[in-house]
């Protein structure tokens, strides 16, 4: 116990002091941490400044942004400099960094130091307007700005001359909504906001069963009250841990928020493993945790305090994917004051999500108010069990968007083996030296493959989509082409694919041979690929033919490939 609480302690002063060290670049220096008054911001025209340029047939705004700012991507807009309509002209970004922004109370994709849109030249007029709007990471928004851009196509050259059109705002920063709230009704939020956490589905089934065990359990007052420190411990020090590890990384750069560990597809996968386990926990296939989480006979006989404290860790991780009500207030404060206020904010965060246990284990009379104790605690449960499956459900279709289906299908994978795992030592003769080694082989399995997977998800694309006409052109061009018909559930066509197809020797060959590789994707029904099919004399996918230069019939290839099949047939061996 006494070790865990100075592994936290250590990590709380290390990133305090980064943070806190010399200047602290995430604020102006500032007398009322909880007021931009007297913070001297730049002017808009040295806060971010327009480069037009024109290139290729292109029209290209550069942007330089001071350290501290950062534009907006969705108030980018290119206007009619006579009417201010905006113009019909395809605008491509550069990817930005998400944050989640309180000015406008939602996720939106910013930009730092510098960033780059570019529009077709033909689309554009003569003289245009761009529209753009700044904010400082201390608290405040200019007004949408608005600049002239003249385009000279004789010389390919733009510049940037002063407008002053009937709508452009003065450039006068506005404050954010935040800037001026009091800290106590900021602290008064993050309590809330960590009240109101506790009825999420994730940290729900924790509480209800942690709060339940003081019902069964035969601890004195005195024990009850070190239990209630001790699991408040636990989610304060965590709640501080990350908001340490926060402000250092937004201190070096990072333009980070809550929840920014959830970025990492790796934590999300481990969060899946964690939700599942919990619920299979719950559903009363194994004990899963007892020292960790609390439930089981070490909650009947309350005797770990460790226990008690690694509850409240687990309560953390389990609540990061989760914003209460007055939590995003609060947080959005909290990231834009000195070090000491956004850590205190921070901890009267986790104290609020605590406080619910904290009172049940100092005032007994309220435990009174809990249900007596009986069969029906079995039941509920493995009723809670379904929040927690439903909260892995939709960590996987987060990680399917943060990745691609392939990542997500390891996982499940993962979670299979990892049952596995637990049927192989629960079953008859589990602790059996054989299938104790079983478990350990499918336990590391169900890592080794995901990881694996999700960093083996670069595939070479250097492939055209297959389609007769396409494959009619190359060969009238005298060209060697590969094809090659898939499908996603054709479990030998990813098979071939992933040893022999994708490898870097086959695509090597492709390369030095001049080979065109043209694939064609059967997993929706697809008439062309049906009829290509059917003339080669097959019913169903793959099919791989090569043609060579000499225009001759195309070589047929097994539907089990090796790369020395394909690079020997290639090389017209």
């Amino acid at each position: 116990m006494n070790s865990l609480v100075r592994f936290y302690a250590l990590i709380f002063l290390l990133a305090f002091s980064t943070v806190s060290n010399g200047e602290d670049s995430l604020f102006a220096a500032n007398s009322n941490p909880l007021s931009s008054s007297d913070t001297e911001f730049l002017k808009v025209e040295d806060a971010y400044q327009l480069l037009p340029r024109i290139e290729n047939d292109q029209l290209l705004l550069d942007w330089q942004i001071a350290p501290g700012y950062y534009l907006y991507q969705h108030r980018f807009q290119l206007l009619f400099a006579d009417s201010l309509q905006k113009i019909p002209s395809p605008t491509r970004y550069q990817p930005g960094k998400k944050i989640y922004d309180e000015y406008f109370q939602k996720e939106l994709e910013v930009y730092y130091l510098q960033t780059q849109l570019s529009a077709p030249l033909s689309g554009l007029p003569d003289s245009l307007v761009v529209e753009s709007q700044a904010c400082a990471d201390a608290g405040l928004c200019y007004p949408p700005r608005k600049q002239l851009v003249s385009l000279d196509r004789s010389t390919n050259t733009a510049s940037v001359l002063n407008f002053t059109g009937p709508l452009q705002a003065p450039a006068e920063p506005v404050k954010t909504p935040e800037s001026s709230v009091s800290l106590m009704v900021i602290l008064l939020f993050s309590l809330l906001g960590g009240l109101i956490l506790n009825l999420m589905p994730c940290v729900f089934p924790v509480l209800s069963i942690k709060a339940l065990s003081l019902t069964t359990s035969h601890l004195n007052n005195h024990s009850k009250h070190l239990h209630g420190l001790a699991y408040t411990l636990g989610i304060v020090l965590s709640f501080v841990a990350i908001a340490a590890a926060l402000l250092a990384l937004r201190a070096s750069g990072e333009a980070l928020g809550w929840g920014f560990q959830l970025q990492s597809p790796i934590f999300i996968g481990a969060l899946v493993y964690l939700f599942v386990l919990m619920g299979l926990s719950f559903s009363g296939f194994f004990q899963f945790g007892t020292r960790l989480m609390n439930i089981g006979q070490s909650t009947t006989q309350g005797s770990s305090l460790q226990s008690s404290f690694m509850t409240g860790v687990l309560a953390t991780v389990v609540a990061s994917p989760c914003t209460a009500p007055f939590m995003g207030t609060a947080l959005g404060v909290a990231l834009t004051q000195p070090s000491a206020v956004s850590l205190l904010i921070f901890a009267t965060l986790g104290l609020g999500m605590a406080l619910p246990f904290l009172l049940l284990s100092w005032w007994p009379s309220l435990s009174k108010l809990l249900p007596k104790p009986g069969a029906w605690m079995e039941t509920f449960k493995e009723f809670l069990a379904f929040p927690l499956y439903l909260s892995a459900v939709w960590l996987l279709w987060v990680l399917g968007r943060q990745t691609d289906m392939n990542t997500v299908a390891a996982v499940i994978v993962g979670i299979i083996l990892i049952s596995f795992a637990i049927w192989v030592t629960h079953s008859r003769n589990g602790r059996h030296p054989a299938r104790l080694a079983l478990s350990i082989a499918a336990l590391l399995l169900s890592v080794a493959i995901p990881l694996s997977v999700f960093y083996d998800r670069d595939t070479p694309d250097n492939w055209e989509a297959f389609s007769t006409e396409r494959l009619r052109q190359l060969r009238q061009d005298n060209q060697a082409v590969f094809v090659n018909l898939t499908a996603d559930w054709c479990i030998t066509c990813l098979a071939n694919e992933s040893v022999a197809l994708n490898t870097a020797e086959v695509q090597d060959a492709f390369s030095q041979n001049n080979v065109y590789y043209l694939k064609g994707d059967w997993t929706n029904y697809n008439k062309e690929i049906t009829d290509f099919l059917n003339q080669h004399g097959r019913s169903g996918v793959p099919l791989y033919l090569f043609y060579g230069k000499d225009k001759a019939a195309p070589a047929l290839l097994p539907q089990l490939l090796t790369t020395n099949i394909i690079i020997d047939i290639v090389n017209g061996k």
